[in-house]
């Protein structure tokens, strides 16, 4: 009887450990830890390289890109191959107590949400005058070492990007300063993102609103390349 009772005891114990290690209380308390454990690959990696996954309310698993959404968080790293991996083997049903339906649809769902962020960004970065675009306009803001971020379209000209990244080689030689580069989107997309037409060539100037463009591009590239 007592060989019975500890080993209840110990199953309740060991439940409640997995549940601590497989989903966070709350968005705070998600946003507060450096690392989390993905539920695909069972290893802890930083936060900045994880999706967090919550049960909505009609039941459905959904993305919380922004770690905000409430209620009790699983996290995936964040690249396709993790999510299709956590979702063939069932394991926001292991994280969520066999709460929370998934969708087919999920990873294709992550996609347009991480590329909608992504663009939204570069929007904010272009409404906070940080963004010039033009072959002529790009080389001028290169020249004057204000620049952090480089985006060619990916459909641009390989001699004209070829032209740009040299200057911004020496650029960065002489300065010190890395300039990145962003090749993923293609010349509609940032025409719809500027709202211009025949963006080829862009330059972000150093400022918060760059950077945060570059991060989530950088997370979007990720995701997509694994």
């Amino acid at each position: 009887m007592q060989a019975a009772k500890d080993e209840a005891i110990a199953q309740v114990a060991e439940a409640e450990v997995a549940d601590a290690t497989e989903t966070d209380s709350g968005p705070a308390a998600g946003r507060r830890e450096l690392t989390r454990f993905c539920i695909a690959s069972r290893t802890v990696r930083p936060v900045d390289q994880m999706l967090r996954f919550v049960v909505a309310p009609d039941g459905m698993v959904v993305p919380d890109l922004g770690s905000r959404l409430p209620g009790r968080g699983a996290w995936v790293e964040a690249t396709r191959t993790a999510l299709a991996e956590a979702i063939r083997r069932k394991a926001f049903g292991r994280a969520f107590r066999g709460k929370g339906r998934v969708e087919p649809a999920l990873p294709e769902l992550v996609d347009s949400l991480l590329e909608k962020d992504a663009f939204a960004a570069l929007g904010f970065a272009n409404k906070a005058g940080r963004l010039v675009t033009g072959t002529t306009k790009v080389a001028e803001a290169l020249r004057s070492g204000e620049v952090s971020v480089l985006v060619h379209a990916a459909d641009a000209a390989s001699d004209g990007v070829a032209k740009i990244d040299a200057l911004a080689r020496r650029v960065s030689e002489e300065s010190g300063r890395d300039i990145a580069t962003v090749s993923c989107v293609t010349g509609v997309q940032l025409d719809l993102a500027l709202g211009r037409a025949n963006v080829v060539h862009a330059a972000l100037l150093a400022h918060p609103t760059s950077a945060g463009f570059l991060a989530r591009i950088r997370k979007l590239e990720r995701w997509r390349a694994g």
